[in-house]
């Protein structure tokens, strides 16, 4: 791993601890906080790819697992692992992993359509099955009411997947252009 890679796998993962400082909004049946960081999820793999976006999620969570207060509304420490949502958190790094690895297969014929179809698959198809089995498994919430509960959560999620495609096409654009640089 070179220099570079770790910069980015860092910063990838300030950015997710970024994204926690935007106001939390707590839907009441379910508990779980809408947050913008699932948008750290999905650019740490449209734009870093499989391994390192996967990678600055893992660091994200061990920071968290620390005690440092990275998650929406400063929440952080081990127990954050053992609540109801903690599925949705052990998702991120696996829907990175699957965002990066798709974007690299079809890198070459990388349009704003495949950017939101994998970001819609890894960030959120992938991150709401790991979080609402979760849910099922550790909570006892029947699956038809966990299904339910994400429900509200889809048009937050679908602003945030279209915002990392278009970061990600504009990234690939840059790339191709002649004065642009690959990453």
């Amino acid at each position: 791993m070179t220099t570079r890679d770790l910069v980015l796998i860092a910063l990838f993962a300030a950015i997710t601890a970024v994204l926690g400082l935007f106001p939390a909004l707590t839907l009441p049946l379910t508990g779980v906080p809408v947050t913008a960081q699932t948008l750290g999820v999905m650019l740490a793999g449209s734009v870093l790819g499989a391994r390192r976006g996967s990678l600055a999620l893992v660091v994200f969570l061990v920071l968290v697992a620390l005690g440092l207060p990275l998650l929406a509304g400063g929440r952080g420490g081990a127990a954050v692992f053992a609540g109801v949502t903690a599925g949705f958190l052990f998702s991120w790094p696996v829907a990175a992993w699957l965002i990066g690895w798709l974007t690299e297969k079809c890198w070459e014929r990388y349009n704003l359509w495949r950017a939101v179809t994998i970001n819609v698959l890894g960030g959120i198809l992938l991150v709401y099955a790991g979080g609402i089995a979760w849910m099922v498994a550790v909570a006892g919430i029947p699956l038809d009411k966990a299904l339910l509960g994400a429900l509200p959560f889809i048009p937050g999620d679908a602003l945030k997947v279209a915002a990392a495609s278009a970061a990600a096409v504009a990234l690939r654009r840059y790339q191709q252009h002649p004065l642009g640089h690959p990453a």
